[in-house]
């Protein structure tokens, strides 16, 4: 096994060496300074997965500013994909810098604005002619898909899914199911928003079967697709201008819906004259073995969504889509101050050059067999993880009890907390808590990348192994007390 899976042109372009390595604890002495003069400067309402300050990156490594090496399994929420210091980035910003850092596209214009454009139309899923939109996050790619098919088609419903996430504005907040933290306490939100069910083949919502039988796949797609087309019923189908869904649902746990059910959305949209609106903004830019996530389904939205790895860690996002719905807003309609800057154009370009020999997406495809041959036994090796589940470098464990599926949103905290504290950075996420997800790089080495996943397999087999023990003692007191309860109940009569 090496530990360089990447093409000498994505060589990095600072040499931290790829290997865990802790100086100090986690979080470290500077670290914990730092992080005091952040909570005395910086609103309380921006979170944070592990208190480190990073003051070098490069491929699966993150050192932070007490020199603690920690292996990157986040890649900044699926931003970094090809790394955060890839070379070509750094050079094609730092040429940019010499030239002009700004003009507003929609003031003057710029090259790179077109260069992008041109490559997104060329690669996204679909077989028609195709026209884009760049703006600078991915709750504005979600705003401007829904203002264009709004545009388009005169409707004015949207159709969203269950354990979706599509951002943090108000429209998209809206749009997204998760309650605790992204919804709470910001509403009243948007109205025209309508919600369906979707098909999670571990948890199937819709799903009719007899009791105690497994569903099939085809059963929770179909079951599901019936329940969509309900909704549409129940809504007038006439009156929606879109359904949006995530290929692989992002923050909602890294679901991968049942085959056939995307195909099968296809389907209603097309039969209702419904644009579809597929967000690759997690799943996208080869995050899954494929450029897109779409393209394991073999379907094509009419609208297709990026951003977050788009620019390598630059604010970038784009709207990709069917050349008639994409020129059907008036001019001046889509736009923004900042939206496709010229340095995060350049960033992305870098990032299109760092996928031509086909490396990233070979490597996607074997972090994910790596991946599988450690944790997808711990399956049937423990009682608490429920699902191994995802596609390329988006990978997931959801942690719930075996048969009843209660959620334990509480394993998945302290297995993550433990990986934190030898040096594994991982996140969490879910409807419920009780997932943990891998996004590592791309360009991680697979060395190193084996090395972070042994440290979550053992916390995962601590943690759960301390949990049966704590469920055995708790079940044997409860005997116990309903034993001493039922002599003490009996024991007057035995006078």
């Amino acid at each position: 096994m090496t530990d360089r899976l990447t093409s000498a042109a994505s060589a990095p372009a600072v040499d931290l060496p790829q290997s865990r390595y802790l100086a100090t604890a986690v979080p470290g002495p500077r670290s914990v300074a730092l992080h005091r003069e952040r909570q005395a400067q910086v609103s309380g309402g921006f979170g944070i997965v592990l208190p480190v300050f990073v003051e070098q990156a490069d491929r699966g490594i993150l050192q932070d500013v007490d020199g603690n090496r920690l292996i990157d399994f986040a890649s900044g929420i699926a931003v970094t994909s090809i790394g955060a210091s890839h070379p070509r980035v750094r050079e094609r910003v730092a040429a940019q810098l010499e030239k002009f850092t700004h003009t507003c596209f929609m003031v003057t214009e710029y090259e790179s604005f077109t260069r992008v454009a041109r490559w997104l139309n060329e690669h996204t899923p679909g077989d028609f002619e195709k026209r884009t939109a760049l703006f600078s996050t991915g709750a504005e790619a979600v705003e401007n898909a829904v203002k264009i098919a709004r545009s388009a088609t005169g409707r004015g419903k949207v159709l969203v899914f269950d354990e979706a996430y599509h951002g943090r504005s108000l429209l998209t907040m809206a749009m997204t199911a998760k309650e605790n933290p992204y919804r709470l306490n910001f509403g009243p939100f948007p109205a025209e928003v309508v919600r369906a069910v979707s098909a999670n083949p571990l948890r199937p919502v819709a799903a009719q079967h007899d009791a105690g039988a497994v569903a099939s796949a085809a059963d929770v797609a179909t079951a599901a697709l019936a329940s969509v087309e309900a909704t549409l019923a129940e809504h007038g189908a006439q009156n929606f201008a879109a359904m949006v869904i995530e290929p692989i649902q992002g923050e909602g746990g890294f679901v991968v819906p049942a085959p056939g059910f995307l195909a099968g959305l296809r389907d209603l949209a097309d039969r209702y004259g419904i644009v579809l609106v597929i967000d690759e903004i997690q799943a996208g830019m080869g995050r899954t073995g494929t450029l897109f996530a779409s393209e394991h389904e073999g379907i094509a939205g009419d609208i297709t969504l990026t951003a977050k790895a788009l620019a390598g860690g630059l604010p970038l996002s784009a709207v990709t889509g069917r050349a008639e719905l994409m020129d059907a807003v008036h001019a001046g309609g889509l736009g923004g101050t900042y939206a496709g800057n010229p340095l995060a154009c350049e960033a992305a370009l870098a990032v299109f050059e760092a996928f031509e020999d086909g490396c990233l997406l070979a490597n996607a495809r074997a972090i994910e067999a790596a991946a599988r041959e450690v944790l997808e036994p711990l399956v049937s090796e423990t009682d608490s993880v429920a699902e191994f589940r995802g596609r390329g470098a988006m990978l997931a464990l959801e942690f719930a009890d075996r048969g009843t599926l209660a959620p334990r949103a509480d394993l998945a905290k302290e297995v993550s907390a433990r990986c934190h504290a030898q040096g594994v950075l991982t996140l969490t996420c879910g409807t419920y808590g009780n997932v943990i997800r891998l996004l590592p790089p791309l360009v991680i080495g697979l060395d190193l990348f084996a090395d972070g996943l042994q440290v979550l397999r053992q916390a995962i087999l601590d943690v759960t192994a301390e949990d049966s023990v704590a469920a055995a003692r708790s079940l044997t007191a409860e005997h116990s007390a309903a034993s001493e309860h039922s002599v003490t109940a009996v024991s007057p009569s035995l006078g």
